[in-house]
């Protein structure tokens, strides 16, 4: 399907149900200069798909930029736990940051209260938390939760609301209370810069994959004007290689980044897999190991649906250059 290269399609189970999935997939394939992951979540169309096409390119055939650090800060991921899961999870980590997944459906504010107070207990006082609600909260909802959730000095609210117009209302209602960052309203965005049009946010969060690569991303951080929060698209070690280089290259990286999300899958394609070490991870490189490539395998019809999904993304990008 990548014209002459061998293409591995993966299946990989998640720890805990997170972003509403508990198995994640996608393809590796190996290029001119490095080793590529395109794993578009499965509600993303060809047409959101192609920027995720373009950064597995770039990933495979151009390669990096320099970087000007050798070691990231990285937040712990804690998915909508139970309080006593949450707290081991952090106390595990020997991560200072922890972002905390909120507003998961079905699940009650006091839910999350309790969640966020266990990570604090976890971090202690001096701990960094954050909090993510993927755009679940109306206005109101999101000026009630984060009002109540505020005592615990959060760092900034990630994605509130659905719309940017809902992110700017928020912000002017909490008055600077808490931060509000913005992912979705930049990432599935036709124009990614209407959150500092209408000062809908104070932090920017940037992922490789749905925005079309490291280069592409380093134009919008510049572009956007705000503070950069790198995160991950719950990628395997290869992808995130890419996440890593992103932060490896910014003039500026001010906040723990989001990417420590391997330890939320059950494997991983490589045999040294990018995880936090006392809250680090160091900027290397990564190569699938080709036993974890065969027991991650997919089974023939998720492979022949990846390979369908290429096609119809390369066949979108033929039809709508980027």
């Amino acid at each position: 399907m990548v014209p002459g290269r061998p293409v591995h399609v993966y299946s990989i189970g998640m720890r805990e149900r997170f972003r509403g999935i508990t198995v994640r997939q996608g393809m590796v394939w190996q290029g001119e200069v490095g080793w590529a992951e395109w794993s578009p979540f499965l509600d993303y169309s060809p047409l959101e798909s192609r920027s995720w096409l373009k950064a597995a390119l770039e990933m495979a055939d151009i390669g990096y930029p320099p970087p000007v650090r050798s070691r990231i800060p990285v937040n712990v991921t804690v998915p909508a736990l139970t309080p006593e899961k949450a707290r081991a999870l952090v106390a595990k980590s020997g991560c200072s940051t922890a972002k905390v997944k909120v507003a998961e459906k079905g699940q009650s504010l006091t839910e999350d209260i309790a969640r966020v107070e266990a990570v604090r207990d976890a971090l202690g006082s001096a701990g960094k938390i954050r909090v993510d609600a993927n755009g679940a909260w109306t206005v109101d909802e999101a000026v009630v939760a984060l009002t109540a959730l505020g005592r615990f000095d959060l760092e900034y609210a990630e994605q509130p609301c659905a719309t940017v117009e809902e992110l700017a209302e928020v912000r002017q209602r909490l008055k600077g209370r808490v931060l509000i960052a913005a992912d979705e309203s930049i990432r599935r965005a036709d124009d990614p810069y209407k959150v500092r049009a209408l000062d809908a946010a104070d932090i920017a969060i940037l992922k490789v994959q749905p925005l079309g690569g490291v280069r592409a991303c380093l134009d919008i951080a510049e572009r956007i004007g705000l503070p950069v929060v790198v995160s991950s698209a719950l990628e395997t070690s290869i992808g995130l290689r890419a996440g890593i280089a992103l932060a490896a290259a910014l003039p500026e990286l001010p906040y723990a980044c989001g990417l420590n999300t391997g330890p939320l899958l059950t494997s991983d394609l490589v045999s040294d897999p990018l995880a936090a070490r006392d809250g680090y991870i160091d900027v290397r490189d990564v190569h699938p190991d080709p036993a974890l490539l065969v027991g991650a395998g997919a089974d023939a019809e998720t492979t022949a649906a990846w390979q369908q999904r290429l096609a119809d993304t390369m066949a979108q990008g033929r039809r709508s250059p980027q």
